[in-house]
């Protein structure tokens, strides 16, 4: 997974083109020694986002490191962090190949600027909402057993998959170990000097990305080498980066293994097991209402998405939700850009935990909207 603005490994990411350029780019000007990265950085499993690290973060090391000193670092600092052999360490990564593509496709999210009423409909068309009821129903029985044992409702657990693969139909077509090693060791630095912290904790954040592929594929017994997802490295129907894939991917058929690449079980238990672990899902708790804010009142846009504000805070600042909310129930105010203008929406926690899938306010209302429609609900406009 995960986790933000910069992110993230939506749908359209990947069908980017996969062809080996003829010749690699050179390695960044300045690549510096691999650390962990700070407890604080938000990733999600579909994508990451290293970008929107949080502010409160201990500073980065940015003196210039050669890359073949990091590339050794890496070896090193590897294979001592996790008992992992250093000599095959070198050896997958002499195996690695620099894509272009995938550096094409991290530099243009193009879908992060698009405004709600034309963000929507990338993912939210009548193709993706039959396709939802068709897949929900020929699963039926194993997500049905996961929402009774989680708490997290089918339909949202199948518009992940939705949004995330078109229902499995496009896992990615990028070595992971080829799109972990370019962002790693080749994303090519701006030369500005104001992006150089960011610019460097993506790096830092891949890097920890790719020793973790090393070591999920000890665990789960997987080859490192064959592994394939999305140009950022999320894999499987789920797009989980391998951090998540460790962290949160469960058993869910009792087989011994987690495999979110053929196990349906262990799919839908996986990304149930991240809203409820990662983001705190609500059994039984609302996502989202929309809202009127009072004429000439101010929209309230806190920068923490956390749902900490009462029905009675928000009143007081013009907002009033369009429909019942359950008593003692905490939000925060979402406005989107409609095309008949703005839209306000007060989400709560179950809003917030497929925040944590993917930090994108527009991400999770199509994932919500995708699942109402799927559960046969009508659609606001966009």
């Amino acid at each position: 997974m995960i986790r933000r603005t910069l992110a993230c490994m939506l749908t359209l990411g990947l069908v980017a083109c996969a062809t080996q350029p003829s010749s690699p780019p050179p390695p960044s000007q300045a690549t510096v020694a691999p650390h962990k990265p700070a407890s604080g950085q938000n990733k999600g499993p579909a994508e990451a986002a290293p970008e929107s690290a949080a502010s409160s973060a201990p500073p980065v090391d940015l003196t210039p490191v050669p890359f073949e000193t990091a590339r050794a670092n890496f070896i090193r600092d590897t294979a001592a962090a996790h008992g992992l052999d250093p000599a095959y360490i070198a050896s997958v990564l002499d195996q690695a190949q620099v894509r272009q593509p995938i550096i094409a496709a991290m530099s243009r999210p193009a879908e992060r600027v698009k405004p709600w009423n034309e963000y929507r409909p990338i993912f939210i068309s009548q193709a993706r909402i039959d396709g939802g009821r068709k897949f929900l129903a020929e699963h039926r029985d194993e997500l049905m057993r996961v929402q009774q044992r989680t708490g997290v409702p089918a339909e949202v657990i199948v518009a992940i998959i939705g949004v995330e693969t078109s229902y499995g139909g496009n896992t990615g077509n990028h070595r992971v170990l080829d799109a972990l090693y370019t962002l790693a060791f080749y994303y090519p630095r701006s030369g500005d000097p104001a992006k150089l912290e960011r610019e460097v904790r993506r790096e830092l954040f891949f890097r920890d990305e790719l020793a973790k592929a090393f070591v999920l594929a000890r665990d789960e017994k997987l080859d490192i080498t064959t592994l394939k997802g999305s140009y950022a490295g999320a894999m499987g129907m789920g797009q989980f980066m391998p951090s998540s894939y460790l962290d949160f991917a469960v058993d869910g058929n009792g087989d011994g293994r987690r495999d979110l690449f053929n196990s349906y079980d262990d799919v839908f238990s996986s990304i149930a097991n991240y809203f409820v672990k990662k983001g705190g899902w609500v059994r039984g708790g609302q996502v989202a209402v929309p809202a009127t804010l009072a004429a000439g009142r101010e929209e309230f846009n806190p920068t923490e998405w956390t749902p900490s504000w009462s029905l009675q805070d928000l009143a007081a600042r013009g907002y009033t939700p369009n429909a019942a909310v359950q008593p003692g129930a905490t939000a925060t105010p979402i406005t989107l850009e409609g095309s008949t203008g703005k839209q306000y929406w007060l989400g709560f926690q179950n809003y917030y935990a497929i925040t944590r899938y993917n930090i994108s306010k527009m991400y999770a209302m199509a994932v919500f909207q995708l699942s109402q429609a799927i559960a046969g609900q009508e659609l606001p406009p966009a």
